[in-house]
């Protein structure tokens, strides 16, 4: 049998060709379209087809054009049947040897068998419920197949997807993309869908970045990275396809941050005395580490200058960022300004105000809470004392950025637990001043190959020690069987005064998943394992008065175990808590294993984590014997990121920033680099994308940080 050897490439181009024409050729009624008419335009898609895509955020031609397949079938090669593998997709060219048998199993199954062979082997072939198959296979014509061989069921495929050898070029003898999918749209059909618009408006695809820059960096023009990335001929041109819309990517998001930058810089404020700290150094009972003096000179840097702050303070739990906050506090109260301070929860915003108050007192500086839960009189004074002067540090929850609060003379805005206020937030409470200066403290490690992107339109100031005296918290990994053990080392730690957290991963019993749930565990572990000790319950779903009475009761000492869920990630500073157990460990994230970590560890006692997970998986347990070889927070993020990618640190829950279509912030870190280095080149000033030559740019940029809280105005 002779097996045609024709240039898989050609025959694929000279079929995606011809159908470009006829598909121009058949454009509904010969309208034109342009690359934002709806999708309903196309040929085949009508109210029911568009609601469907719809789903994928499929609105528009350009949507479809800039809809990137997930992953690409190979089937530019032709395999020999002696040469399948089980289980791995091939195409291969054979004859049909047998006539194709129909037979109905049952009602709603209907089954054709065929035999194909080559000079190599034979192969079965098994089609479920489609019929029409006998009769596209015809005795003694020779087809291509693309399809994998059954493990186990010896020289049989299923379903294979095929083409008369004579006619190749649209099943296999091509690269072909999968795109993602979602009910009622096929591959097939999506497929077909970007080709009509491809075919109808590619050459209407702006070239978004400048020429000097596509030359300078060695990039394709855009329409043949638009058109090769959807109908690739070879795998090098989807490779330069591919590094050009990383770099559009990256450009884009950097044009954006380099804009928010350079329309900051075009602000002004007036410069504070930073010369007088000393009382300030008098009053702390320790001596600050060297990281927390390096951010504190960093802040008093920005403060002395005439351009408002906008840094973020990173650092580990338990650092010391406060402190550092507290020192940028009494900077812009010693001259003459208010400074606000927004905590995540009521009650960390308390034990601020606690602290605080404590530290400021000698000075006669006069710290004001206000938060949601207060009593209406509470309230009025509380705006009354921020509105008149008298109140010069405010700290509070979202209550600080209500539309009726108003500062007499705002200065400086602190946000503790950056990523749990989007950055609209921070705006609104910084447009309560006269431009103030802004600092965001967080105590999440973000990789450092993703700080980049994640605080691109922050400076960033790292504390990277933590202070003296304290012990690392020890940790360890034990499966179900240990559980005995555990609760004699639980009861042991209650014994000594101290108090423990058990976290679970879920809030209610599920029938479908066996997770320790925070409800049922407190149950059992209250009636049945320690009915002597005072067992609490923090979760979610609870009313916000009920969890402020749980976190109360727990750092007060009333509760001796709190049986909570993640919750408490960003909750309360319990120095008398030394023990922490996760519960199901598996099913958390290296990072916010670690952040639940943080909550003991706080006070001069050693502490304890204990990881439970009964998961024999190979990777799982490498993840978390991870967390327990190391306390450092930027290191577990670096392995958090390379076992599971970047999604847990850049998602808009947690960032109000948008991920990339394309880009991978592991694979393409130099494209980054690059990226923003252009970016920021182009960028020369605020007024850069107003120009007409950047009309598309700026059009791509507001698209995009619309996705987000951000802005650009």
């Amino acid at each position: 049998m002779t097996r045609r050897t024709a240039k898989r490439p050609a025959v694929r181009v000279r079929w995606e060709l011809e159908e470009y024409t006829l598909i121009k050729s058949r454009m509904k009624g010969g309208e034109t379209m342009d690359l934002f008419s709806s999708v309903t335009e196309l040929r085949g898609i009508g109210p029911t087809r568009a609601k469907q895509l719809q789903r994928l955020h499929i609105e528009t031609l350009y949507d479809l054009i800039a809809f990137f397949p997930r992953a690409y079938e190979d089937r530019t090669k032709i395999s020999s049947i002696a040469g399948l593998e089980p289980g791995i997709p091939a195409c291969f060219e054979a004859m049909v040897i047998s006539n194709p048998q129909l037979s109905r199993i049952r009602k709603g199954m209907e089954l054709v068998k065929v035999r194909v062979a080559d000079e190599t082997g034979r192969v079965d072939l098994v089609f479920f419920n489609q019929p029409y198959v006998k009769d596209q296979l015809v005795y003694g014509e020779s087809y291509r197949f693309y399809g994998a061989l059954r493990d186990g069921f010896g020289c049989q495929m299923q379903n294979p997807a095929f083409e008369r050898a004579d006619a190749a070029g649209a099943v296999t003898g091509r690269i072909l993309p999968i795109y993602p999918l979602t009910a009622g749209v096929s591959n097939k059909l999506l497929g077909a869908c970007v080709r009509q618009a491809l075919a109808s408006c590619a050459e209407d695809l702006p070239d978004i970045l400048p020429a000097s820059v596509q030359q300078q960096y060695g990039l394709c023009p855009a329409r043949f990275a638009y058109e090769t990335v959807h109908l690739p001929s070879s795998f090098d041109d989807l490779q330069k396809a591919r590094r050009r819309l990383v770099f559009e990517e990256f450009f884009v998001f950097s044009a954006g941050l380099a804009a928010i930058r350079t329309q900051r810089e075009a602000l002004h404020t007036k410069a504070m005395d930073t010369q007088h700290m000393e009382p300030f150094y008098r009053l702390l009972p320790f001596r600050l580490t060297n990281a927390q003096q390096a951010a504190i000179d960093d802040i008093l840097r920005d403060l002395s200058s005439c351009r408002p702050m906008n840094r973020l303070v990173q650092g580990d739990v338990g650092s010391g960022k406060t402190m550092v906050a507290a020192a940028a506090c009494f900077c812009a109260i010693q001259n003459g300004h208010q400074a606000a301070f927004m905590a995540p929860t009521e009650i960390l915003a308390e034990q601020h105000a606690q602290s605080l108050s404590r530290l400021f007192s000698p000075l006669g500086i006069h710290v004001t809470l206000l938060t949601g839960s207060m009593t209406a009189a509470q309230k009025r004074a509380a705006k009354s004392a921020i509105a008149s002067g008298a109140a010069q540090l405010i700290i509070g929850t979202h209550a600080l950025f209500t539309r009726e609060l108003q500062f007499h003379d705002l200065a400086l805005v602190v946000c503790d637990e950056q990523h749990r206020f989007g950055v609209a937030q921070r705006a609104a409470l910084s447009a309560k001043g006269n431009t103030p200066h802004l600092l965001v403290m967080s105590a999440t490690p973000i990789p450092r190959t993703l700080a980049l992107i994640a605080y691109g339109d922050l400076d960033v100031s790292v504390i990277s020690e933590l202070p003296p005296g304290r012990l690392p918290v020890e940790t360890f990994l034990i499966g179900e069987d240990k559980r005995k053990r555990l609760n004699t080392f639980i009861d042991k730690q209650c014994d000594a005064g101290h108090q423990v957290y058990i976290v679970c991963p879920a809030v209610e019993q599920s029938e479908l998943e066996d997770l320790k749930s925070a409800e049922g565990w407190a149950q059992a572990l209250g009636q049945a394992v320690f009915p002597h000790r005072r067992v609490g319950l923090l979760h979610g779903k609870m009313k916000q008065a009920d969890k402020d009475a749980a976190l109360g009761a727990f750092s007060r000492g009333e509760t001796d175990i709190l049986v909570a869920t993640t919750v408490v990630e960003v909750g309360v500073d319990v120095p008398n808590a030394t023990l922490m157990v996760i519960e199901n460990a598996d099913r958390f994230g290296l990072s916010q294993l670690h952040q639940l970590r943080g909550r003991v560890g706080r006070g001069s006692a050693q502490s304890y984590c204990i990881l439970v997970s009964s998961n024999r998986n190979e990777q799982t347990r490498k993840r978390l014997k991870a967390l327990c070889a190391t306390t450092d927070g930027f290191q577990i993020a670096e392995e958090d990121l390379a076992l599971r990618g970047p999604g847990d640190f850049l998602g808009q829950r947690q960032h109000g920033l948008p991920l990339f279509k394309v880009a991978d912030l592991q694979m393409d870190m130099q494209t980054l680099m690059e990226a923003k280095q252009a970016a920021g080149a182009a960028m020369t000033g605020p007024e850069t994308l107003e120009l007409a030559a950047y009309a598309p740019l700026r059009a791509r940029v507001d698209a995009l940080f619309r996705q987000s809280d951000l802005a650009l105005n």
